[in-house]
């Protein structure tokens, strides 16, 4: 138990890396330097590394910068913590300091900075040695580390995604269950149809629909795919339901065209930027529907311009024929009922007590009546329907109901006072 104690302390740590990393810098100082010293100094010539003043300059200021971006790192490292503390859980602090990568560029950076230290004391300007071989090693530990820090500043920003953090926290427990409960069991009883399982978890990012048809012609079949893109899918479950009799089905070409992620992304994804721009506007009145409604307007502005653009557009019915005009994929496909219901439902629930918001909502769904062909917009007259309900239920007053009903593409701007402009010029 007390060397399980002492291993858990040592994997657990942030210094145990960087401790080695230093042993190594100064072994390969002495390293080199006894290379230096059994040619005489002239395996390296002057031309290349200067003379001792040089030398001591090229090493001080190696060994100054590697200090610097030892303290960049570790600096950067706590910052980290503490907004993922705050951002989603103070338990994700052991996580951070269990970080390889951190700790390697932390390692790297002091070995180097040992390394310039130990070769400058073997520079001698009075008899004019200079540890040539030691110089060209800070040299390439220098670009090594340059290389090492764009990369580290890369995975700190990749490290602070939601969907890292939790595929990180995920994967662990994952395979911790394995070790805690190696037995899988019996396996499940197939399902009325055939499937190809998914080999592994993952967010649905991309399919491959023309390779996908391609394959199931070959097999003489119909794959219907489970997940539809920007789905979760977890490991072993049901990625193709297999239709009729396929002949020497290829499970593992068809898996590879559905492209498994950490999270959604904007490469084919279109419903994903709506769900951000929803987010954006939800986050903003999350606390209050008085807290930010001008943030949730623009969230809105860009949502309403993006379905302007769908209204008239047609949207796939998710199958796909062979050249023969045989049905080869079936995948699960948004039609514009959908897009509609993503755009307005979650914003018009929670800002029905702004104003602000629920006039700019009116304006929008107005004007997407008309644009949009006759069989689209039962859904727009529904979410009319629905913001009326809400904004009354937020709003006891029924003046105040009632002007935060009035269409308006600023919020509050000069729509109404156009529209009693238009009133009084139509009564005259």
């Amino acid at each position: 138990m007390k060397i399980f104690k002492l291993l858990d302390h040592v994997r657990t740590s942030l210094w145990f890396v960087p401790v080695i990393c230093v042993l190594a810098g100064v072994a390969l100082s002495v390293g080199t330097l006894a290379v230096d010293r059994s040619s005489d100094y002239k395996l390296i010539p002057n031309t290349f590394t200067g003379g001792p003043d040089n030398a001591v300059a090229i090493l001080s200021t190696i060994a100054a910068s590697m200090v610097s971006l030892a303290a960049l790192v570790l600096t950067i490292t706590m910052v980290v913590v503490q907004l993922a503390m705050g951002q989603f859980s103070p338990r994700i602090v052991q996580t951070f300091l269990q970080d390889k990568p951190s700790q390697i560029a932390i390692g790297l950076f002091v070995a180097t900075f040992a390394h310039a230290m130990v070769a400058l004391r073997e520079v001698n300007a009075e008899e004019g040695t200079v540890p040539g071989l030691a110089i060209v090693v800070g040299f390439v530990l220098v670009l090594v580390s340059i290389m090492v820090l764009v990369g580290y500043v890369h995975h700190i920003g990749q490290s602070l995604r939601v969907a890292s953090l939790i595929e990180l926290v995920g994967g662990k427990t994952r395979k911790l269950l394995d070790e805690v409960y190696p037995d899988k069991g019996s396996s499940t009883e197939d399902g009325p149809e055939p499937n190809v399982p998914a080999p592994r978890s993952g967010v649905v990012t991309r399919i491959g629909h023309d390779a996908l048809v391609k394959i199931a012609h070959d097999a003489r079949c119909t794959l219907e795919l489970v997940p539809a893109l920007g789905e979760f899918v977890p490991a072993d479950a049901p990625l193709f339901l297999i239709h009729g009799e396929p002949l020497d089905l290829d499970e593992g070409a068809a898996t590879e065209e559905v492209v498994l992620g950490l999270e959604r992304t904007l490469d084919t994804d279109v419903a994903y930027g709506l769900r951000m721009l929803v987010d954006i506007a939800e986050r903003s009145l999350a606390d209050s529907p008085f807290q930010d409604p001008t943030t949730a307007v623009q969230a809105i502005d860009r949502l309403h311009d993006c379905l302007r653009q769908m209204a008239r557009r047609p949207f796939p019915d998710g199958t796909y024929r062979d050249d023969a005009g045989d049905l080869r994929l079936i995948v699960p496909a948004m039609d514009w009922q959908d897009y509609v219901h993503l755009a307005f439902e979650e914003i018009r629930l929670a800002g029905a007590a702004s104003p602000q918001v629920t006039r700019r909502l009116q304006a929008a769904l107005e004007d997407l009546k008309t644009v949009a062909p006759p069989d689209r917009r039962a859904v727009l007259d529904d979410q009319l329907e629905l913001l009326a309900w809400s904004t009354n239920d937020a709003v006891p007053n029924p003046r105040d109901a009632a002007m935060g009903l009035s269409p308006d593409r600023l919020g509050f701007g000069v729509r109404g006072d156009m529209a009693s402009v238009s009133e009084d010029a139509e009564s005259s």
